[in-house]
């Protein structure tokens, strides 16, 4: 079976879309150097304190408020074997449901479909089908924390980890505000208890670029950026999306948002009988 369209299909639960440039790579790593300069010229002190934190925690854990959002994307997979970029469809029923469907060459090649209870994918290619809690998305993405609302607020570019001003430290400056968790974050679960050390990157106007979660005691680590927001109907959304796993499993996703769409549509999801299930470890 080819392993890279179940994988795709859950990693695509995840994601909003991002092909990076060389440039924009440059751009985030200003935002981290001390090259930033007052009007007259003067160094500026790279990391200050926020003085207004209840503005920031309103506009970065405040949900947007949406019924349906209808995603198409590029999609490329990079995991060490070929796979075809991909153009997928993706469906958001605001606290109910993800959809998605590839295609490749114009044929379907996979569907899947993530609800709070768990996630459901076929490959339409191999004639397999996987139906599983979070604990396989975990696995792809080498962590124990996702459930369906983290996955909704990744694939929708917004803060996914628990953050308050108790155990992280929050600092400004003139590219925007960064997060960096000051005692490892502990995430217990009933099949992992992982620490964590996290550190966010947001914008000046509160849009999130970067998430970097390492794992204290592997070499597990997850790094997702976004770029290119823009206001669509009052919500805004990034175009693009780079997801990045590495340790014990590596790869990258790479989604270019191509349009934005809030009106409902249908979302078929059925597997057929002559289909063989594919077993979770």
């Amino acid at each position: 079976m080819k392993n890279w369209i179940p994988f795709l299909l859950l990693l695509l639960a995840l994601s909003s879309c991002k092909t990076r440039t060389t440039a924009q790579n440059d751009t985030n790593h200003t935002r981290d150097s001390i090259n930033t300069t007052k009007d007259n010229g003067n160094p500026k002190d790279v990391n200050e304190p926020v003085k207004d934190k209840l503005t920031f925690y309103e506009h970065v854990l405040v949900p947007p408020k949406f019924e349906q959002i209808k995603i198409d994307s590029k999609v490329r997979v990079e995991t060490g074997s070929y796979v075809p970029t991909l153009d997928a469809t993706i469906y958001i029923e605001n606290d109910t449901k993800v959809w998605m469907n590839l295609r490749a060459l114009f044929i379907n090649a996979a569907r899947g479909i993530a609800t709070p209870e768990g996630i459901k994918g076929q490959d339409k290619i191999n004639k397999t089908y996987i139906d599983s809690d979070f604990d396989y998305l975990n696995n792809l993405l080498n962590v124990n924390f996702i459930d369906y609302k983290s996955l909704e607020k990744i694939l929708l570019g917004r803060t996914f980890v628990k953050i308050n001003d108790r155990q992280f430290n929050l600092t400004q400056n003139a590219q925007g505000f960064k997060m960096e968790s000051s005692i490892n974050q502990k995430i217990v679960t009933d099949e992992k208890n992982r620490e964590y050390k996290i550190a966010l990157q947001y914008d000046t106007n509160y849009d999130l670029l970067s998430v970097n979660l390492k794992d204290i005691l592997s070499s597990d680590e997850l790094d997702i950026s976004y770029s290119d927001w823009n206001e669509y109907e009052g919500i805004r959304l990034p175009k693009n999306v780079k997801i990045i796993i590495k340790g014990s499993k590596s790869s990258q996703i790479l989604m270019e948002n191509t349009k934005f769409d809030f009106s409902r549509m249908e979302t078929p999801y059925s597997v057929p009988s002559s289909y063989k299930k594919i077993e979770i470890k």
